[in-house]
């Protein structure tokens, strides 16, 4: 309905021009940015397989992993690429109200997956599981806690897109903005299955 159309941009600036390769400076550098990070993660889990059996003293994975309590969480983050999905179609249909709730439905699912990351890493803790106790701890510290981070920065970037929405402060297509923090958040998920079944689901190897 018309009265649920509300006007929350136009004073911002506008998407920037199209390069040489058909997309916005924006869309580019943001495409850049997430092939480097495949690159970085890639690394990380590299690393991870390689010494993740290497450890000579425990805890070891089957020793402190939960699988059923991270499925959960993991279910948490999957579901918010659909809350994602639908604050793009609401921005695409100028429907701010909704955008703006279903960015904030995906900032809550990504707090609550945070949250659950949180109590894991401090559970894992009580078990003698630390960066600096053996290769799996390392490893596996490091690996899942860069992702938190990432997981961290496209919350503050949702709730910043809420608050410029609030302040008027949006370009005029606002579906823009959203659709780059949109290519944010859904690779952050998709790196969370390819984690989940390397660091979860594949048996480990016998301690060496």
């Amino acid at each position: 309905m018309a009265s649920t159309i509300e006007h929350a941009g136009g004073t911002g600036p506008s998407p920037e021009h199209e390069t040489t390769t058909g997309l916005p400076n924006t869309k580019l550098a943001m495409w850049l940015f997430l092939a480097s990070d495949c690159l970085f993660f890639g690394a990380l889990i590299s690393s991870y397989l390689l010494y993740r059996g290497a450890s000579t003293q425990g805890p070891f994975p089957k020793d402190v992993y939960d699988i059923p309590y991270t499925s959960v969480s993991s279910f948490v983050l999957l579901g918010s690429s659909l809350t994602m999905v639908l604050a793009l179609a609401a921005a695409q249909r100028r429907d701010f109200g909704r955008m703006r709730i279903w960015l904030l439905a995906t900032a809550m699912l990504g707090m609550t997956f945070v949250g659950g990351q949180v109590y894991e890493f401090t559970a894992f803790h009580r078990e003698g599981l630390s960066l600096s106790q053996n290769l799996f701890g390392s490893t596996f510290f490091v690996l899942t806690g860069f992702h938190g981070a990432h997981v961290v920065i496209g919350i503050l970037m949702l709730l910043s897109l809420v608050s410029f929405s609030y302040a008027d402060k949006l370009p005029e297509d606002a579906s823009f903005p959203v659709e780059m923090v949109g290519l944010y958040w859904h690779f952050v998920d998709i790196v969370w299955i390819i984690i989940f079944t390397v660091v979860y689901l594949i048996p480990t190897g016998s301690p060496k």
